[in-house]
C-alpha cells in the first residue's frame, strides 16, 4: 500500500473513531434528555389529574373522572393512564400499544427507552380517595431520537467526505515531492541522473529531496570523473591531439586485428595521404596555418568516408595521414581516394586562393599482412603519386604481379541479389562466457558467412558496405535473422543470441515492423536477442538506435555496443543510450600482456566507466593464455575469443 493511501486511511480511521464517539455521546445526551422530558411530562399530567379530581365526591362522579382521563389520554402522548381506589381496585384504565411510527425496530432495540411512570393521590378533603398512574408514550421520543441520530450521521458523513476530498488533495500536494523522489530513485536505477529543481516547503521533505539531489549529483560526478579519466587515457594512448583522429599506435593495433585472417581472408585497402611542403608553409605562414591545414585535411577525409563502416583514420606524423578501408574493393578505394584529394584541393583554393599539394597512394590487400608490409607498400605508391602529381590516388597490389578483383556497382548488385535470393548464408556461433567462470555461457554470438559464386565462405563484412550503398541491407539482415529462427530453439543453451545489426536497416519501417513481431514471439518462448551496434555507428544513427533500444527493452531483449573504444568518441553517449553491455574492441586488448602498461590502465578505466552506469563489460578477442591471465585481473563480466572457444557451425556451437 502506498504512503498516500496509508496516511489517508489513518486519517479516515481517526475521523471515524472521533465521529463515532461524538455520535454516541450526542445520542446518549439526547436519549437522557427525552427520558427526563417524558418523566416530567408524566409527573405533571398525574399531578394535574389528581388535583382536578380532588373536588369530586368519593365515587360519586366516576363518570366525570373517566371523562377527564379520556380527554387527557386522547391527546396521544401517553401509553397508559390508570385510576385506582385506596384498596387498589382499578376504576379507570386507558392503555395503548407501543407505536414506533417511522422509527426502525432495530434502532429501538439498539437504543432502548424506558417509559417513565408517575403517580398522584386523589384527595377528598383531608382523606385519600384514590391514586392516578400516568405512563408516557415513548414512540414520540423514539421518533425524535431517530431524527436526531439521522441528522448527526448525515452531518458527520458530509464532514468525512469533505475531509477525504480536501485531505486527499492536501496529502497529494504534500506527498508530491516524495513521488518525485521515487521517480528520481527509479531513474537513478535506470542510470539517469535527474535532479529536483523545486524543493518542498516542509522541512523534513526538503531534507529528503536535498539529500537525494546530492546523491544523484555525486553519482553523476563519479561517472563524469571516470569518463574524463578514460578520455584522457584514450587521448594519451590512441588519439592525435591536433586532429582528434587516431595516432600511429591506434592504427597499428587496428591493422593487426583486422588483417589477422584467422577465419576469413581479409580484403580492403590501406591509403596514405601526405601534405606536400608542410615545413615550408610553417616557416612562411607560421605553425598556426600549418595546423589549420592539417586539421582541415583530417576533417575532409572524415567527411568523405562518413558513410563507410569500419573505416580507420590516423595521423602518422606531420602532414601524413593513413586510412584503413576494410572490406572494400579497388573501385571503391580509388573512388574514395580521388574524392578526398579533389575535396582538399577545392577547399584550399576556395579559402586561400592557393592550392595545397596533397598526394595519395595506397595498397590493396586480399590476404593477411602486417602493419609494416602495408606501410612499406603504401609508401611506394605514395612516392609514385608524388612523382606523377596528377591529383589521383595511386594504388598498388600488396604483391607485385598479383591483380586485385575489381567489381562494378552492377556486379555487386547482381551478386548481393543472388545471395539474398538463394539464401547463401552460413551461420557460425561463438560463446561468450562469464568471468572468471569460463564454463557458464552468457550468450552465443552469431557470426555470418556468405557463400560466394566459387563456393568459398566469405565474411559478411565484405558485402556490408556495398549492401548499404545499394539499399539492400534490410533484406540481408532479414535473411540472417530468418536463418537463425529456423534453428530448433530447444537445443540452444542458454536461449540467448547476440547478433550484429546494421543501423541502416532500422530506417526501413517494414523491416522494423516485421522484426518487432518476431521479437514478440521469441519473448513469449523465453528466447532473448541481444543486438549489437558498432560504436562508430552510435553517433551517426543515434535516433534510430535509441528508438529501437526502447522497443527491445520493452520486450525483454537487449542491446550491446560492439568495438567499444574504437570510435575515439566521448563516453557521454552511454548515459543516453544505456546499453546492456559493451564489448571492448579487440585492438585495445590484443597485446595486453602486462598489467603495468598504459593499455591495461585504459581498459581498467573503460570497465569503471561502464560499471558506474551498471553496464556489463565484455572483452572480445582473447587469443592466448598470457592475455587471459592479464585480463583475469580486471573487473570484467564476460570474455570471448579463440582462447575460450573457436567459432563453430550454428547447430553444433550453441549446444552445451
Amino acid at each position: 500500500m502506498t504512503l498516500y493511501r496509508q496516511l489517508l486511511l489513518s486519517t479516515l480511521i481517526i475521523l471515524i473513531s472521533l465521529c463515532t464517539g461524538l455520535w454516541m455521546g450526542e445520542l446518549k445526551r439526547t436519549r437522557d434528555f427525552l427520558i427526563n422530558q417524558m418523566a416530567t411530562h408524566a409527573q405533571d399530567t398525574a399531578t394535574s389529574l389528581g388535583l382536578s379530581m380532588t373536588t369530586l365526591a368519593e365515587g360519586s362522579d366516576l363518570a366525570t373522572m373517566e371523562t377527564m382521563i379520556n380527554a387527557v389520554f386522547d391527546r396521544g402522548y401517553y401509553r397508559a393512564i390508570e385510576l385506582r381506589n385506596m384498596e387498589g381496585k382499578l376504576l379507570v384504565d386507558r392503555r395503548v400499544d407501543l407505536n414506533l411510527g417511522q422509527t426502525p425496530s432495530w434502532f429501538a432495540h439498539l437504543v432502548p427507552l424506558s417509559a417513565p411512570q408517575a403517580t398522584s393521590l386523589v384527595m377528598h378533603g383531608w382523606r385519600q380517595t384514590g391514586e392516578v398512574l400516568v405512563e408516557s408514550h415513548p414512540g414520540y421520543a423514539y421518533q425524535t431520537l431517530w431524527q436526531a441520530a439521522r441528522s448527526v450521521t448525515l452531518w458527520f458523513a458530509m464532514t468525512g467526505l469533505t475531509v477525504v476530498l480536501l485531505g486527499g488533495l492536501g496529502l497529494r500536494i504534500l506527498l508530491k515531492p516524495l513521488g518525485r523522489v521515487e521517480e528520481q530513485a527509479m531513474a537513478l536505477c535506470d542510470r539517469q541522473f535527474n535532479l529536483q529543481e523545486q524543493l518542498p516547503r516542509t522541512r523534513e521533505l526538503r531534507r529528503v529531496v536535498t539529500a537525494m539531489n546530492r546523491m544523484t549529483t555525486r553519482i553523476r560526478e563519479m561517472f563524469d570523473e571516470q569518463a574524463a579519466i578514460a578520455e584522457t587515457l584514450r587521448q594519451h594512448t590512441y588519439q592525435d591531439p591536433l586532429t582528434a583522429t587516431g595516432n600511429r599506435r591506434y592504427l597499428e593495433a587496428q591493422v593487426k586485428v583486422k588483417l589477422a585472417g584467422k577465419e576469413i581472408t581479409p580484403k580492403g585497402a590501406f591509403l596514405l595521404f601526405q601534405i606536400q611542403k608542410l615545413q615550408g608553409i610553417n616557416q612562411e605562414k607560421g605553425y598556426q596555418e600549418g595546423d589549420r591545414i592539417i586539421r582541415q585535411t583530417a576533417e575532409i577525409i572524415q567527411e568523405t568516408c562518413y558513410e563507410l563502416p569500419e573505416v580507420i583514420l590516423a595521423r602518422m606524423n606531420g602532414g601524413d595521414f593513413a586510412l584503413l578501408l576494410p572490406n572494400v574493393d579497388e573501385q571503391t578505394s580509388r573512388r574514395i581516394g580521388d574524392a578526398i584529394l579533389g575535396d582538399i584541393h577545392r577547399q584550399e583554393r576556395a579559402e586561400s586562393g592557393a592550392t595545397v599539394a596533397v598526394c595519395g597512394g595506397g595498397v590493396l590487400y586480399e590476404q593477411s599482412a602486417s602493419f609494416n608490409q602495408l606501410l612499406t607498400r603504401a609508401d611506394m605508391a605514395l612516392s609514385s603519386a608524388r612523382y606523377t602529381n596528377n591529383h589521383q590516388v595511386t594504388l598498388l597490389p600488396l604483391i607485385d604481379g598479383k591483380e586485385t578483383m575489381a567489381l562494378g556497382k552492377t556486379q555487386w548488385k547482381e551478386m548481393l541479389a543472388a545471395i539474398i535470393a538463394n539464401r547463401s548464408i552460413t551461420l557460425y556461433s561463438q560463446p561468450t562466457v562469464t568471468h572468471p567462470d569460463l564454463t557458464r555461457t552468457v550468450h552465443h554470438e552469431i557470426l555470418t558467412r556468405v557463400i560466394d559464386s566459387s563456393g568459398r565462405h566469405q565474411s559478411v563484412g565484405m558485402f556490408i558496405p556495398m549492401a548499404e550503398r545499394l539499399g539492400m541491407m534490410p533484406a540481408l539482415d532479414r535473411i540472417i535473422i530468418e536463418r537463425i529462427l529456423e534453428q530448433p530453439m530447444q537445443q540452444i543453451v542458454p536461449k540467448k543470441i547476440a547478433i550484429n545489426l546494421s543501423p541502416l536497416s532500422l530506417t526501413d519501417t517494414g523491416f522494423v515492423a516485421w522484426l518487432q513481431k518476431q521479437l514478440e514471439q521469441c519473448a513469449k518462448e523465453g528466447f532473448q536477442f541481444n543486438f549489437e551496434f558498432p560504436e562508430f555507428r552510435i553517433i551517426r544513427h543515434s535516433k534510430q538506435i535509441k528508438e529501437f533500444a526502447a522497443i527491445l527493452k520493452a520486450q525483454g531483449h537487449g542491446i550491446g555496443i560492439d568495438h567499444f573504444g574504437q570510435g575515439l568518441m566521448a563516453f557521454g553517449y552511454l548515459k543516453s543510450l544505456l546499453p546492456d553491455y559493451v564489448k571492448i574492441d579487440r585492438a585495445i586488448t590484443c597485446d595486453l600482456v602486462d598489467a603495468q602498461s598504459d593499455r591495461y590502465f585504459f581498459v581498467n578505466t573503460l570497465c569503471n566507466v561502464a560499471h558506474s552506469l551498471a553496464i556489463k563489460v565484455i572483452v572480445e578477442g582473447v587469443e592466448n593464455e598470457s592475455q587471459w591471465q592479464t585480463l583475469a585481473k580486471l573487473h570484467l563480466d564476460a570474455v570471448q575469443g579463440f582462447y575460450i572457444k573457436s567459432p563453430e557451425p550454428w547447430s553444433k556451437g550453441c549446444q552445451r
